[in-house]
This record gives C-alpha cells, structure tokens and sequence, in this order.
C-alpha cells in the first residue's frame, strides 16, 4: 500500500497559527479520504514557518467497488415514479427486479459504485481542503480567487509504493501545479530538489537546513540555550509558551547568548523578563543564587559566519531601547510611591470603570476591602492588615509599568508596596490575591493574601449575581467559574471553615438593587463547580449530591470531608449492603407513609418487638445511633461511616426473618418506626437516598 506526502509551501505562516494548521490538514485530509473509502494505518501532521506537511501511511491503493442495495417503488406505480427512482439510481428500468414483500410486489435496484484510484480521491479531497481550509485570518493575492495564509507558491504531492516508487498525483489549483520538489532553508539552501519519500524528504530538508518536526525544533532550542546557560553559570527562566512560539519561528534553530546592560540589572527580574519576551522573543537566564536576569538567549533562523556576532549586537541595541523604556516607567512608579504613598497611586481608579452597572473600579476596591476585614478573623489574618491590603492591592493597576505590560498586575503591586514601606504581608497579599488563575496555579496560603483573594472573588461573583449576568452555556465573559472555583480551591487548600453562605449575603448588602434569594442561587453555582472540581479527584457525582444536600452544605471543608468519607465507604462490601439495606427501609416507608397519611420517623418501643431479629436490632440501633450522631457533629465521618457499618448485619437479619406488614396493626406501625429510626441514623452523614444503583 503506498504512502502519501503533500506539502503546501507559502510565505510565512505566523507561529499561533501552526499547530492548529498542521491538526487540521490532517483532519480534513483523513476525513475526506476514510469517507471516499480510502483507508489508512497512520497520519502525521508537521509545520515549519514555510510549509504544512502530511505523511499518511498505508493508504489503500484505490477505494473499493460498492454494491449497494436500493427498494424502489410498488410494481405497478406510475411510470414516473419508476423513472425517477432508477434516474436516482442510476439504473436502467430493465435492470430493475421485481420482488414480492408482505406489503405486495416492489422493486428493487442494485447500485454498483466502481472503486476510484487512490491518487484521483487524494487530488478530490486535497482540492476540497486547500479551498475550504479554516485559516483564522487569510489573503487573497494576484488575480486568482484562492485564500491562503499567506500567498502559495507550490505544492509537493506524491504517492510513494512498497518498492520505493514515487509518482506525483495530478493536481492543479489556481495555476500551481503539483509536483515532487521542494525548496530547504530561504538564504542557506534556497535551490529546489526532488523528493521520493517521506524518509528522503525530511533527510534532504535537514541537508537543506530545515527541522521539519517543531517538537524538534523546539527540544534544540530547550537543550542549546541550557546548555549555554550552565556554562555561564545561569539557568533558564523556563517558559512553555515562548518555546513553542519561537520553535514555529524558524527552520533552523541557532541560539546565541547576549548580555543585558548594566543599567538594567537593577530592574524587578518580571520586568526583565516580560518586556524580552513580549518585545523580542528572548528567554531570559538567571542567576540561581540571587534570582536575579542577566543575560537573555535568542534564537537566531540562519547560521553567520562570524557566529552571530552581528545578530547579537543588533538585538542587543534594540534591547537596550525598550529596556530604558521599562526603566523610565520603573522609576517614574517609583517617585510616584516614595512621594505619595499607594494610595495615591490608587486614587485615578476612582474614575475608571469597572462596569456600567457595578460602579468604578475604587467603589470595587472599597466593597472588597470591607469583606477582606470581615473574613480575616476567619482565615487566621489580622483585619486591619487585611484592609489596607485589599485598599492597596489593585494600585498598581494605574502604574506607568503595568499599563505597558498590563500581565504585571499584582507583581508590580507588591514591588510598590514595598518600596512604600507597607508590611510584608500586605506587600505579598497585593501579588498573589488574584491566584488561582488556572487550575494548575498555586493558591495563596499567608492569612492575609487569603483573605483578600477570598474577598475579590467573593465580589466578583456577587457583584453579577447581582446585576443578573450569570454565565450561560459556554459564555463566561467575566470569567466567573474560574473566580468560583478559585474561591473552592483556596478554601478546601488551607482547610478554612468559612460559611460562604454568609459571605454571599455580606457582599450581596453592598450591592444596590440586589434581590432576593441570590446568595442560594450562587451557591448552587459553587456548588456544581465544587462537583466538577470532586469528579476529578475520582468522586461519584451522586457522592457529592448526598452531602451537599445535608445542611452546612455552604461549609465546603465539612462537604468535601463527608464526601471522600461517604466516597470510600461505598466502595467497600459493608458499604453497598448497608445502602441497599436503607434503600430497602426508605422505600417501604415511602409507601406506607404515602398509603397511611402519616410519617412513621418516632414512637418505635422494643416491647412490641416479636422476633429474636428484631429485639437485636432495637438494641443495635439503641447503641450505635449516638454513637453515630456523636461522630458525625465532630466530624468524624470516618467513625460514623464505620458505626453504621456495623448495622449492615442486624438490619440484613431483620428483613430475611421479618415481615413488616404484620397482621397486627400496633407491630406493623411500630415495625414501620423502626424503619424511619434506621432511615434517620443513616442520614446523619448525607442523605443516602441520593446514591444511585
């Protein structure tokens, strides 16, 4: 079977755009080759920034002969019918076989659709990708009507068979014509050659000067600059984002090693760090000793003959203008701090908006500020710190430096804070209040950082809830459900019992117009966003349901002890037999309860007891169900899962040797209470009728 290559060579494709440009060549490729019943074994997709390039291996040679059968119309229907049924078909009203069916004679076609070669479908599907392709952003360019990235200069396309023969598949799109050659690296090997294989052309690409796989490019680029690194005694400032940009910058990978000035060694190592990265693509190196940047490593697309002297003398000029530009807002920040204070810095937020119907950006930082008082005691941290620190915390935000680099928000905050003189607390609490941002971030740990992050999402969520803009669907445009689930994660990290109940109703009063019922409402928010965040620790979402639904549920500590306690109770054998044994008893008590009027939840008396199994379960009951209580208010659900394992036998005994509806009325009711004392022990830890299966 042979394998096929295509290669659709352009101008620059901008680095954001390759990845996804390879996942879909792939994709639209194989989907419309496996529809045409073209077959394969293995795709691989790859981009460098002057071409995509697809492998596909073991491609069927040609699609296979299909024989479908068609029912038509009755015999006898009007001819028409007839007609246009085998014009469908495309078949020949003679070739039509008549068939008797329990609904009467009808007839039927057999359709044969021959098998097609391999290279005209890939010419089909090739012609269909290339126009239909989903580029972000794409040009049109001389007088043809094709849109691409960037303007197309050829097309590589050629299926190669088991005895290493190459053919070129006849395809042409606006005057390009497929063929079997390519073009290596732009200055350092710029003439064309011929191709007969994958193998031979990422050999003869790498003889050209090209790395077409950008995992490759990338892993150069990782091992070279660290490489250069320890050699000086520094260490890379790891960065997965800029690494995958720069590997789709260039063809051939050369990291050079420059020095920052002087002057700027002063600098916070952030600011070093993201106007290189920002402006220029350069990996910042630091001293592992101090923490310090001193020098930066950039990659260079060509190889020089004085080493890339001229390239490093070049991006270091440049370097030095945007970094006198850092350092003018720096100090600029500076002068402003050590004259007035932070609050001054603070107070143009007074006129910037925050949104149209949630007031300024100070009226935010004042509602904040009052909750991060308020919740401190809870959170271990000293309220008057926790005040100032919210009051300050978003300062920086009308800095020189983080409007230029508005990702320095928060990191600016705490350098201000303390060049001001403010506590170290109160400093860090300004850098890390807006942590978690991702799912992976670390969350605040120190009490006051804690209590202020706690109250900036507490306003954040509110504060919609209040002027009903909820997420809907997949639209999040405030970011909501990160701000949530970062109240969960700070929460349930440093172990807090904090009643966000409470809280919602608080920061709600801040709010003008808010109305009723909101904060349950956001809780059930909290809450679902609390069971995505259980799920993926391995919990049943009907695990979950049973302890939210006990009351504390806005307690997410005590939710999620009950939870992993209930979690690991079910899975043992005790576990599910007691559960099937309460289902048991709640469903026979549903039934009677709904049958007789009356709740059967008190009154059961062991002197109406008739059975040895009984009288034992009375007395079981009578021992554990304090027990059980007194474990599960100290929560020590562990305990209380562990006490009620131990009704799992007496209550499997009851129901093999007892009947409920007994002939006498007093036995069956105080039967049927004794039913609704099992239901209320077992729902002392979470509402058990909530477990499915």
């Amino acid at each position: 079977m042979p394998d096929l290559l295509i290669e659709l060579f352009s101008e620059e494709i901008p680095a954001r755009m390759q990845r996804r440009a390879s996942e879909d060549l792939r994709k639209l490729m194989t989907d419309g080759l496996v529809e045409a019943g073209l077959t394969y074994r293995s795709a691989g997709a790859f981009a460098t920034p002057r071409r995509l390039v697809l492998h596909i291996e073991d491609l069927l040679g040609a699609s296979p002969t299909l024989r479908e059968e068609r029912k038509g119309p009755k015999v006898g229907a009007p001819e028409k019918a007839i007609e246009g049924f085998c014009r469908g078909a495309g078949v020949a009203i003679a070739d039509l076989e008549a068939r008797e069916t329990p609904k009467g004679a009808v007839y039927f076609a057999t359709v044969t659709t021959p098998g097609r070669p391999a290279a005209e479908i890939v010419a089909d599907v090739l012609d269909k990708t290339i126009r239909n392709f989903p580029w972000p952003k794409s040009m049109r360019w001389g007088a043809g009507t094709l849109r691409w990235v960037r303007p197309l200069h050829s097309v590589l396309c050629i299926l190669t068979d088991d005895a290493g023969e190459a053919s070129v598949v006849p395809f042409e799109i606006e005057g390009i014509v497929a063929g079997n050659e390519t073009r290596g690296h732009r200055f350092m090997a710029p003439d064309a050659f011929s191709v007969g294989s994958f193998a031979d052309y990422t050999a003869k690409l790498k003889a050209a000067k090209v790395v077409l796989d950008p995992a490759e490019r990338a892993e150069h680029i990782r091992a070279d600059a660290s490489n250069q690194a320890f050699a000086a005694g520094l260490e890379v400032v790891e960065d997965a984002g800029l690494l995958a940009e720069v590997a789709g910058l260039v063809e051939w990978p050369v990291v050079l090693v420059g020095e920052i000035g002087a002057d700027f060694l002063d600098l916070p190592p952030e600011v070093l760090q993201t106007s290189m990265k920002e402006h220029q693509k350069f990996f910042s190196l630091r001293d592992p000793k101090s923490g310090q940047i001193t020098r930066f490593a950039t990659v260079a697309n060509i190889e020089t003959p004085d080493g890339g002297a001229t390239i490093l003398a070049g991006n270091q000029k440049v370097l030095s203008a945007r970094l006198s530009d850092a350092k003018f807002f720096w100090e600029n920040d500076l002068r402003t701090v050590e004259r007035e204070g932070l609050q001054a810095m603070a107070a143009p937020l007074e006129n910037v908006t925050f949104h149209n119907k949630l007031g300024s950006q100070g009226a935010r930082i004042a509602r904040i500020a009052a909750l991060a008082e308020e919740i401190a005691p809870g959170v271990g941290a000293d309220p008057a710190q926790a005040r100032l620190a919210a009051e300050i915390a978003k300062a920086d935000l009308s800095s020189e430096m983080v409007y230029e680099f508005p990702e320095l928000q928060g990191i600016m905050g705490r350098y201000y804070a303390m060049k001001a003189g403010l506590a170290q607390p109160v400093a860090d609490a300004a850098r890390d209040h807006y942590a978690p941002l991702g799912p992976s971030d670390d969350v605040p740990v120190e009490p006051v950082s804690v209590a202020v992050a706690l109250a900036d999402k507490i306003d954040l969520l509110t504060g919609f809830w209040a002027i009903d803009e909820k997420p809907t669907g997949s639209k999040d445009p405030f970011a909501l459900r990160r701000a949530a689930l970062g109240v969960i994660r700070i929460v349930l990290s440093n172990g807090l019992r904090l009643p966000l109940g409470a809280q919602f109703d608080a920061q709600l009063a801040r709010h003008e117009g808010a109305g009723e019922g909101l904060a349950a409402d956001l809780l059930g928010f909290v809450h679902d966003r609390l069971k995505v965040h259980l799920r993926d620790e391995g919990l049943r979402h009907d695990v979950i349901d049973a302890c939210l639904e006990m009351e504390g549920g806005d307690d997410l500590a005590s939710v999620v002890a009950r939870a992993r306690a209930l979690g690991a109770f079910v899975e043992t054998e005790e576990g599910t037999n007691l559960v099937q044994g309460f289902r048991r008893a709640n469903n026979i008590l549903a039934q009677a309860e709904a049958k007789d009027g009356v709740e059967y939840s008190f009154g059961a008396d062991a002197k109406y007891a008739e059975a040895d199994e009984e009288r034992a379960l009375f007395n079981d009951l009578e021992a554990k169900g304090p027990e059980i209580a007194a474990a599960a208010k100290a929560e020590r659900y562990g305990d209380a899962m562990a006490g009620m394992a131990a009704l799992r036998a007496p209550i499997d005994a009851f129901f093999e040797t007892v009947q409920i509806n007994a002939e006498s009325e007093i036995v069956r009711r105080n039967r049927l209470n004794l039913l609704g004392q099992i239901r209320r022990i077992c729902g002392t830890v979470a509402d058990l009728t909530r477990l499915e299966g």
